[in-house]
């Protein structure tokens, strides 16, 4: 990647307040003498009085604090994290990214977080809140066989340092990333800005008179030795200050009668203050600099909200984009109003491109864009001409028009010309690679048909008709072709990778099938539609390809002797990079030297011998499913009989059975397993049925949701009845979980099909859809169209079904669209209301996903005791209005799904 940014994939929330989670447990008077029965009366008062979990009556907030899992599980959670590697321009060199341990302490978390307009910004640092960041680089020559590997370090920052947004100069002779403090040899502050001479090893700061503001930019390369920057203006002064007494209520109008339909976002300004604070934090100024010379200049007039300053493939230009006022209380900064600008590179403006509005009224509906110009950017392949796209519908799908899309070009040597019609789309818009003046693609899709078209044409004969290349339904995996390769430039810049004067591409794709992905690379004749195979994944290895491994050229390439870097896994072993070398690609006898560039230790020993396999079943209506069936080192179902078993899914919506019913997945990857993940259940002894497809269905003109409980339910029971014919799993000791959209799957099942399971773990997720009111997930309508569904599928409406315990687990930052932590509070208050087995844990300083190293470990602790309880020893619980254990039927006799 041209920047390797060290930024967490998960921008969580914080507060200075407690420091430990809080627990809710409720289980129903009818239950106790049930688990008196069962536990003993002795086990079951230390039951009632587990740490973190209290009576209905007791407070909600225990001071019992933070619990781990068993060490088993500690064991694979404090695995030292692997490297990121990262490949210099010229691909001769290996820059190894050091990382920190994988979970950052609560503490960290627990900083002061300001939510402006959907960010959250450290005021500290003047940047995204919850950065990662890395230790240190070192860098080697790519490896050759024979040689030793001689990893170098870098030197020169200061220690304790966090280092970030690291990037190649484009022609490798240097990296510049930026540095932080961790806080623990020296304050924390704001970012600064460091180079690292290749040739030397050795850093140095540049713009020492400056700090990043990196709330939106941080800086891009204007060539191998200029770099322009976002800094924090030097005369600012201190933060606004909230006044103690506020100046008038809050108020919101629309007296025009305007209509605004908007998902439920979260972090927007509330108030005049928030204004105040969001320019204060998210203004910036520009800087350039000569990396050699140190050399600096501001070279804009005045402090602006810049969101991007990205400079044209020669340098001498830059596409200035900066947010104004007036700002919204109902959209995050993404919608507020933008300038889009082109200037020089010293900084004098040469066009304004485009002024666009507040956009508070896009619809919500599929295939929705911003009216106006938009995608506004450089081509690659030339040195300074701006192409951009305007829908003809004002952004609404529901419009029919034609062509809904055309896209415009505009030299920047000539920025007082008028600008130039190039293509035009009758599908949305979706990106334009670009080659040269003879070839560039350009594709198209549309959600509602879920089709899309790729067409090359040529941008120097703007009159000549595209050629529809591909036309496909895109959620059919199995016949999509791959998509072309591209190569760098010596700007930096990448264009297509085009062979035999621009006749061939490579195309590069996953390769679907029935029996796996099987990933391949393609000689692709662009005029014929010919295909020739140069190299495709050999079982039993499942190997991708990432790039070609060719140096910086403005010359075509030519395909001898071209070199190809591919990962390469197997169940057992992590993936591993290696340079396949072809003397000459056409030659089916004479395979590809071979290079190994990396060789990473298993990061879970204690689990490479786990057992995985793809299963495949269909359910009630024909619609066939898949899932990986996990089961632990050494498991032989005839010898051990069938386990417990944690059902793990997320379900999906498709057009038709056939895209459904595809496999997605390989049996020959690599078991990953995440601090997160489901599969570390499997060294307790636990089978784990991980992704089984839970496809709702929608063909025609059928709306998915409308059926989404029946469908849901009955992809359920296929998936339970296939792991217990096969003797795999216990049909009385089955849990359900998942996580967001899972976890309201999760819930959904326990009410709909309670005799297919006999717990649930449900974390983050949203339980009541009346709270998301204009649409979800891939829903369209709102729920004033479409109450009966929304109700329907709506566990927190059900509440009064769900019989069987269930575990809820939330980030009290949650700052995911439509998962409120008020979503769990809701549905636990409801369950607690009547009589369910139930526990809240809600976990201080977290968002959507789990970040700090306690709120995971004891989330992994809360599982692991719920699925001890209710699962592994199975503890029945009455499942109806009486409080009376029903008896269960006769194992043997007994289909599975049938009631408990």
């Amino acid at each position: 990647t041209a920047k390797t940014h060290g930024r967490s994939p998960y921008r969580t929330s914080a507060r200075l307040a407690r420091a430990r989670p809080s627990s809710l447990t409720s289980t129903s008077r009818a239950s106790n003498s049930l688990l008196t029965k069962i536990l003993g009366q002795s086990e079951y008062r230390t039951f009632v009085r587990r740490p973190l979990s209290v009576a209905v009556q007791a407070e909600a907030n225990d001071d019992s604090g933070y619990q781990v899992p068993p060490s088993e599980i500690l064991d694979i959670i404090d695995a030292p994290p692997m490297p990121s590697v990262t490949l210099s321009p010229s691909r001769d060199k290996m820059m190894f990214l050091h990382r920190p341990p994988p979970l950052p302490p609560v503490a960290e978390l627990a900083r002061a977080e300001l939510k402006l307009a959907g960010l959250r910004v450290d005021p500290v640092q003047n940047s995204r809140s919850r950065m990662g960041g890395y230790l240190g680089f070192s860098i080697d020559d790519l490896p050759e066989p024979g040689k030793e590997p001689n990893q170098l370090p870098f030197t020169g920052f200061p220690e304790g340092s966090l280092l970030s947004f690291v990037s190649w100069s484009p022609d490798g002779k240097r990296i510049a990333f930026t540095v932080r403090s961790d806080g623990k040899q020296a304050a924390r502050g704001p970012l600064t800005l460091w180079i690292g001479e290749v040739a030397t090893l050795e850093c140095r700061r540049i713009l020492p008179d400056y700090h990043l503001n990196t709330v939106y930019e941080e800086y891009s390369w204007v060539d191998s030795e200029t770099i322009v920057a976002t800094v924090i203006p030097t005369n600012r002064g201190p933060p606004p200050e909230r006044p103690e007494t506020p100046s008038g209520p809050r108020i919101q109008s629309n007296m025009g009668g305007g209509k605004a339909q908007n998902r439920t976002y979260t972090d927007l300004l509330k108030d005049k203050h928030d204004e105040h604070l969001f320019d204060y934090y998210a203004k910036s100024r520009l800087v350039m600099v000569s990396v050699p010379t140190g050399e600096e200049a501001l070279i804009d007039s005045e402090p602006r909200i810049y969101t991007r300053a990205t400079p044209s493939p020669n340098g001498k230009h830059l596409l200035v984009e900066y947010l104004e006022r007036p700002y919204s209380y109902l959209v995050p900064c993404g919608r507020f109003p933008k300038r889009v600008e082109l200037w020089t590179a010293a900084g004098d403006k040469l066009r304004e491109l485009e002024v666009l509005p507040l956009a508070e009224d896009i619809p919500i509906v599929h295939n929705s864009c911003r009216a106006g110009r938009r995608s506004i950017g450089w081509r690659s392949d030339k040195e300074c001409e701006i192409a951009w796209v305007e829908a003809q519908d004002g952004g609404d799908p529901r419009i029919e028009v034609s062509p809904r899309d055309i896209v415009y070009t505009l030299c920047a040597d000539d920025a007082q010309g008028e600008p130039e019609q190039l293509i035009s789309t009758d599908f949305r818009f979706g990106g334009i690679q670009w080659g040269d003046d003879k070839l560039a693609l350009v594709y198209e899709s549309w959600y509602k048909t879920r089709r899309s078209i790729m067409s090359r044409f040529s941008p120097g004969d703007r009159a000549a008709a595209p050629t529809v290349v591909f036309d496909r339904y895109y959620e059919d995996v199995y016949t999509d072709p791959g998509s072309p390769t591209t190569r760098r430039l010596t700007s930096g810049d990448y264009v297509l990778a085009t062979f035999e004067g621009g006749k061939k591409l490579l195309l590069m794709g996953s390769g679907h099938r029935p029996e796996g992905k099987q990933p391949f690379v393609d000689l692709f004749d662009i005029e014929t539609g010919e295909k020739q195979r140069i190299w495709e994944s050999s079982p039993p290895h499942l190997e991708y390809p990432v790039s070609i491994m060719e140096p910086p050229s403005d010359e075509e390439l030519t395909m001898d002797g071209i070199s190809l870097l591919i990962s390469r896994e197997t169940p057992k072993d992590p993936p591993q990079y290696y340079v396949l070398k072809y003397p000459d690609p056409f030659n089916t006898t004479e395979p590809p030297t071979e290079n190994l560039i990396t060789d990473f230790p298993h990061p879970y020993a204690k689990l490479r011998d786990l057992q995985k396999e793809i299963i495949q079943y269909e359910r009630e209506d024909g619609t066939p499913l898949t899932a990986t069936l996990y089961t632990p080192p050494g498991y032989d179902s005839e010898r051990d009989g069938p386990l417990p078993t944690l059902l793990w899914a997320y379900p999906r919506e498709f057009k038709t059975k056939e895209a459904a019913g595809q496999l997605r997945d390989s049996p020959y990857r690599f078991s990953g397993i995440g601090p997160s993940s489901p599969l570390l259940h499997l060294a307790r002894g636990y089978a784990v049925l991980d992704g089984p497809t839970m496809p709702i269905i929608g063909e025609g003109d059928a709306e998915p949701n409308d059926t989404y409980v029946e469908q849901l339910t009955s992809s359920a029971r296929a998936a339970v009845e296939e792991v217990v014919r096969r003797g795999v799993a216990d049909p009385a000791r089955i849990a359900v979980g998942g996580h967001s959209y899972g976890a309201f799957m999760a819930a959904n099942l326990l009410a709909y099909a309670p005799e297919l399971f006999c717990c649930a773990i449900a974390r983050s997720g949203a339980y009541n859809r009346t709270l998301t009111p204009f649409g979800f997930q891939a829903e369209e309508r709102t729920v004033w169209e479409a109450p009966e569904t929304y109700m329907k599928m709506s566990p927190f409406m059900v509440a009064n079904k769900i019989k069987k315990p269930i575990l809820l687990i939330h980030g009290e930052e949650d700052n995911n669209t439509g998962t409120f932590p008020m979503q769990s509070e809701r549905f636990y208050s409801a369950l607690q209301g009547h009589g369910a087995t139930c526990k809240l844990v809600l976990l201080p300083h977290e968002s959507h996903s789990y970040r700090g190293k306690e709120s995971i470990l004891h989330g992994l602790y809360e599982m692991c005791e719920w699925l001890d309880m209710f699962c592994a020893q199975r503890k029945e619980l009455p499942d109806n209005e009486d409080g009376v254990a029903r008896e269960p039927e006769d194992k043997a006799a007994s289909k599975v799904g049938s009631s408990s």
